[in-house]
């Protein structure tokens, strides 16, 4: 067996295992039939037998089943939309599979075009566990609140404070906001602070646009489809980010945050942010975030703080190599000022908040 074989063949089953571990069954069972067609030497096989770099890096199993999602959405194949769950909500990957094989025999030209492109979940449900940040720091500040977030995708996260948060012991945001809630575990961040902002802004390199139906069932596709409650607060989200009419930037976050620092108010807060982006640039795209960051901060000053708020991987936030958990910090200028404040995982299904 070949390096490239075994390295997509475990990475077919480490995310079947994931998606199982996350709540959808319905995801797991189909890694499990392409793992196995593709070591059969079937159409995956035929799609991805010559895949030349990583594929967990690539996310190459959500690639193939946004495919199979979007060919759903996008009325590609009546009779696999009967079959997907949000059709039949007693489904059988029995009956899934033969039609999802035989789609990717008969439609390979356009799958292989669809995979090329980098999947973006945008997950909604993260803003829960960065609202931690958010209110931890407008508690201190009183001032008005400059946001920049990085690796945005298509922007529903850009509204965070317009969301309605409920968890078992508290609730925050405008009733009738998109809801988002989580099982909550310790204490609840500052409830009573109300964060002023006065701007918002975002960049990523391939910005999907919500208010085109094409683009906006793209990023749809992303999501699994046998987990409603996630679908639904996508759906929300998108309709916000249409009716507010944000936009991201197409940019590389290392130039856009360095101009957009340079030129940062000196009469308000400023607070970049990001959730599950900084495994994904290179390296030295990551260390150019940061020296923009800290040079910024570096100059900051207490009518004009500076804050970097972070949802990612606990490995690259100095955690354990091995751990899965993904940290919540926030690093606040003048000062650098450090705190973690929430351990939660990558679709913030629970979150063990360290302070309040």
């Amino acid at each position: 067996m070949t390096a490239t074989r075994t390295l997509l063949l475990d990475h077919f089953r480490e995310t079947a295992v994931i998606c199982q571990e996350y709540g959808s069954p319905f995801t797991s069972q189909l890694l499990d039939r392409i793992g196995k067609d593709f070591d059969a030497g079937g159409p995956v096989a035929d799609l991805i037998g010559d895949w030349s770099t990583h594929p967990r890096t690539d996310a190459l199993s959500v690639r193939l089943t946004g495919a199979l999602h979007a060919a759903v959405l996008m009325g590609r194949d009546s009779a696999l939309a009967a079959e997907y769950p949000e059709q039949r909500g007693s489904w059988s990957m029995d009956a899934v599979w033969p039609i999802a094989r035989a789609f990717l025999a008969r439609e390979k030209d356009w799958v292989a075009a669809f995979i090329q492109s980098a999947p973006q979940t945008n997950e909604v449900r993260r803003s829960i566990a960065l609202l931690a940040g958010f209110l931890s720091f407008a508690n201190d500040y009183k001032g008005e609140i400059e946001t920049l977030e990085i690796g945005a995708s298509a922007g529903l996260n850009l509204n965070w404070d317009k969301f309605s948060y409920r968890t078992a012991g508290w609730s925050w945001g405008p009733r009738g906001g998109v809801p988002v809630d989580t099982d909550w575990r310790g204490p609840a961040p500052p409830l009573l602070a109300a964060p002023r902002i006065r701007s918002r802004a975002a960049c990523d390199l391939n910005p999907l646009d919500v208010s085109d139906p094409t683009q906006r069932l793209q990023l749809r596709s992303y999501v699994w489809a046998d987990q409603h409650d996630r679908l639904a607060r996508f759906d929300a989200a998108a309709d916000l980010a249409v009716a507010t009419g944000q936009k991201v930037e197409r940019a590389s976050a290392a130039e856009w945050l360095e101009k957009r620092l340079s030129a940062r108010a000196t009469d308000a807060a400023t607070i970049i942010y990001h959730s599950v982006f900084f495994q994904y640039p290179p390296r030295p795209v990551r260390q150019a975030i940061t020296a923009a960051i800290e040079t910024a901060g570096a100059t900051a000053t207490p009518e004009a703080p500076v804050a970097w708020l972070r949802l990612e991987p606990a490995p690259l936030l100095g955690g354990p190599k091995d751990s899965m958990q993904f940290w919540v910090d926030l690093i606040t200028w003048p000062g650098r000022v450090r705190r973690l404040l929430a351990i939660t995982d990558g679709h913030a299904r629970s979150v063990e908040a360290l302070e309040s």
